[in-house]
């Protein structure tokens, strides 16, 4: 049996193991535990050690704040793994994945993102915990805010120290989510601090996520008044159990709906602490800087599924219940004003209410801030490439349609995973199969030569590469939400 691999990283020795005719490296540190004094602070340096470090198991997971049962792990979160095809090669292009959802989850054990495929493929594949929920996003009076941002920055300069170690190249690093990892990328584009740490960026299902100082603050406030703190204040959370403070999260969630009058849109996203267009960490939002001219466009694959509510619907148990009623509050609070309720009648006359619900959040919440983003970026001197998924998912008798994470296992190729099981079904079909290996070869392609394999989106033109059993690339296929957008980009959530 061959020596298990070793790397000299810039804090000391890691040893990983060789799997699937790769080496891994799992829960390396990048930045000291966020916990006592360095709790709600931005990340610290990691400390270095002596002698070699296991690097076999994956990192603590982060608190989660999502309702499911997750048992309370260990403080080191701010760690990542590394796949690497050969620790001793040189100039392999690298992808990091950030596996951020709803800005309440970031768990990189997941198996969805296995990166065996995409070693196989010849990329350096990095996948990192951060700080979600309060942990990251709680606009705290003496904090930082966006700290999860921040960590996410920390995680990129480690690569930039790191990368070639593993064989990497850090003149090559593509910077990649999906959901509020898609959002964290957008906000990557256009952070200072971030500049000079990745090439290129992957964007699936960009969602427009992002509340203005003043909201933050008084959902914050609400929020640490249910606690019982004396204070929105890192000082006045500080003692508070992590797992405790997630779960209180997670029902503070789900009660948004009560506080509509005065926190209008936000209440309609299940998430209330998300990221604060705060002037400094996060300067603006990612469509006003590159349109702007604030930031400077990259090379840019970003996409959406056609279906991206269904999957929210479904599992809300809402999917085939949605009253005229429901849709009159979708348009009022996610259609853009003043016309945007108008536009969407006109545009769908013979849709029902279930549809014009899952139209306006559809579009509102993931498809145009995609769109969006890809026609910012090109204005700002960068190339796009867009897609949207049209392949509907076989599970649950196709009920899902072209859902939200569906593109996930398929670029991934991580179709047995229990989460490509749920959506594919346990034998994937050829046509899965077929579908997978095409977004996983514009992946390879598009992180080692920055081109995706087909055009790219311009004004005017508006290419789009529609993923299917037979993909082609047509003008983009919603073309009547975005005539209805023309104008609006997404703004940040505001006191209503």
């Amino acid at each position: 049996m061959s020596e298990q691999p070793k790397v000299r990283t810039t804090e000391g020795v890691v040893q990983g193991r060789r799997r699937q005719g790769h080496a891994v490296f799992r829960g390396i540190p990048y930045a000291q535990p966020p916990v006592g004094a360095l709790r709600f602070a931005a990340p610290a340096p990691p400390h270095r050690w002596e002698g070699t470090r296991q690097a076999v198991e994956f990192g603590p997971v982060v608190p989660l704040s999502l309702p499911i049962d997750v048992p309370p792990q260990g403080t080191d979160w701010l760690t990542l793994n590394v796949g690497t095809p050969d620790p001793g090669a040189a100039g392999l292009p690298v992808l990091v994945w950030i596996p951020v959802g709803g800005y309440l989850s970031a768990a990189s054990s997941d198996p969805m993102f296995d990166p065996a495929a995409l070693a196989e493929a010849g990329l350096v594949v990095v996948t990192i915990n951060c700080r979600v929920g309060a942990e990251g996003f709680a606009f705290l009076d003496d904090a930082p805010p966006n700290r999860g941002f921040l960590d996410q920055i920390a995680a990129l300069e480690w690569v930039q120290r790191n990368i070639a170690a593993f064989g990497g190249d850090p003149g090559q690093v593509t910077v990649a989510g999906v959901s509020a990892g898609a959002g964290s990328v957008a906000a990557l584009l256009t952070m200072k601090p971030a500049r000079g740490l990745f090439r290129r960026a992957i964007a699936h299902s960009v969602p427009g996520l992002h509340s203005t100082p003043a909201l933050a603050r008084q959902v914050t406030a609400a929020f640490a008044d249910r606690l019982g703190a004396t204070a929105p204040t890192a000082e006045a959370l500080r003692d508070i159990d992590p797992w405790h403070l997630a779960a209180e999260l997670t029902s503070f969630n789900a009660g948004l709906h009560a506080h509509r009058e005065s926190w209008g849109r936000l209440t309609e996203t299940g998430t209330a602490l998300c990221p604060v267009v705060d002037g400094e960490v996060l300067p603006e939002t990612p469509w006003t800087a590159l349109t702007g001219a604030r930031a400077s466009g990259t090379e840019l694959l970003v996409g959406h599924t056609r279906d991206e509510f269904r999957l929210f619907s479904v599992m809300s148990g809402r999917q085939g219940t949605f009253t005229e009623q429901d849709a009159r509050a979708a348009l009022e609070l996610l259609a853009p004003q003043p016309h945007g309720a108008e536009g969407y009648r006109a545009a769908f006359p013979q849709a029902g209410p279930e549809e014009l619900v899952e139209t306006v959040y559809s579009d509102a919440l993931f498809r145009m801030p995609s769109q969006k983003l890809a026609e910012a970026n090109a204005a700002a001197g960068g190339t796009s490439y867009l897609f949207e998924l049209c392949w509907v998912a076989p599970a649950l008798g196709g009920i899902l349609g072209a859902c939200h994470s569906l593109d996930v296992p398929l670029a991934f190729g991580t179709l047995n995973s229990p989460v490509g099981t749920q959506l594919i079904g346990e034998e994937p079909s050829p046509e899965a199969v077929a579908l997978s290996r095409e977004l996983q070869e514009a992946w390879v392609r598009f992180v080692t030569t920055g081109d995706a394999g087909w055009a790219a989106h311009r004004p005017g033109g508006h290419l789009t590469r529609v993923l299917d059993t037979e993909s082609e690339t047509l003008p983009y296929p919603e073309q009547a939400s975005r005539r209805i957008w023309e104008g609006h980009s997404p703004a940040p959530f505001d006191l209503s």
